[in-house]
């Protein structure tokens, strides 16, 4: 048997449905069992939890105020006026840490409450910031009690200010540079990257390593420094969110060509007489192939001739592709014979 309600949460008969509210809510934080590891703790957050159902119910609350638990609760003999055709037969069936988890909106609401310490034993009307008067601003205008038993709706807590001191907080990005060459840029690829980390395990509290494979699916085109990112692939504490992992994609070094966004150079060394006569130059390609380009105009050091089409997919057009540059340099003789002096002087121009 329930001593008076009122009593149980400390409020006074009369009282209005906020005061019962804000009492439930000091009652039931003062004597929750993860909180209070006193003897009788359990039962009295029952009695707590009955007390608010009853009274936080409009229609409960007239018929307890009326004639009392013995009327509420079907024991008086057909009640009173009003009631007169049957009685009312109120029983608690609810589960009294549903209704605190409910009353809070959320599942672990001593992360944010009390410090792991146990210092936190405030139980003042500003006790826990952020359920004060202040944060509780949306639970006065909750209405009806719907839910379970009269539950007020859930709430969220006051969001403002600074981070709470059990909020975890993300880690930083891990990058790590992954090579591609060329030609996995020219054709795409898929590249599996094994990664090691710890986890946490059931217990939520102690960790183990673990390797996992992450596949990066190169895609035709890409440049230099693209990033992809996978998240929350970091290491796993109890403390913290795991940070991002992130894989910068890198040109290899290649052993003929060199990139400019989508298009590739080709280094075309040519002999002077070609640079002055004419050259024809056979150039291999990404895809195997070999071009031929031929240049009858006199071709100057530092010279390029571009071929279109035969460069890297564009990243955000794979069907097209940039161009192939040829960079022409001029191998000049080390030395020259007299007579050969004397042709050329006659030959070329002033």
């Amino acid at each position: 048997m329930v001593a008076d309600y009122y009593s149980v949460l400390g409020i006074a008969r009369g009282a209005t449905e906020e005061e019962i509210k804000k009492a439930y809510r000091k009652q039931a934080l003062r004597y929750h069992p993860d909180k209070n590891k006193s003897a009788g703790a359990e039962d009295r957050f029952k009695e707590i939890a009955e007390a608010y159902d009853v009274l936080s119910d409009a229609k409960k609350k007239d018929i307890y105020d009326k004639h009392g638990e013995k009327g509420l609760k079907g024991s008086a003999g057909g009640g009173g006026r009003g009631h007169s055709d049957q009685s009312y037969h109120y029983s608690f069936h609810g589960d009294p840490h549903a209704m605190f988890t409910e009353f809070f909106g959320g599942r672990s609401p001593f992360d944010h409450l009390f410090s792991q310490n146990g210092e936190d034993d405030r139980d003042g009307n500003d006790s826990f910031p952020g359920f004060g008067a202040g944060g509780m601003g949306g639970v006065g205008g909750m209405g009806g009690m719907g839910g379970m038993g009269g539950f007020p709706r859930p709430f969220k807590p006051h969001t403002g200010g600074s981070r709470r001191p059990h909020e975890k907080k993300k880690d930083p990005p891990v990058v790590h540079e992954l090579k591609v060459s060329l030609e996995e840029v020219f054709s795409g690829c898929s590249k599996k990257m094994k990664i090691s980390r710890k986890t946490l395990n059931p217990d939520g509290c102690t960790m183990r390593s673990e390797d996992k494979i992450l596949t990066v699916d190169i895609k035709r085109g890409w440049k230099d420094g693209t990033k992809i990112t996978f998240p929350r692939e970091g290491d796993e504490t109890p403390t913290n969110i795991p940070a991002d992992v992130v894989f910068v994609v890198k040109d290899k070094p290649h052993p003929v060509f060199r990139r400019e966004g989508s298009d590739i150079i080709y280094p075309a060394k040519i002999s002077l007489r070609e640079a002055l006569c004419g050259c024809t130059v056979n150039a291999p390609t990404l895809d195997g192939r070999t071009i031929t380009v031929s240049s009858r105009d006199v071709v100057k050091p530092g010279m390029k001739k571009r071929v279109a089409g035969e460069g890297l997919p564009l990243s955000k057009c794979p069907e097209k592709r940039g161009d192939m540059i040829l960079d022409f340099t001029v191998k000049f003789p080390d030395k020259l014979g007299q007579s050969t002096r004397d042709a050329l002087k006659q030959i070329l121009p002033p």
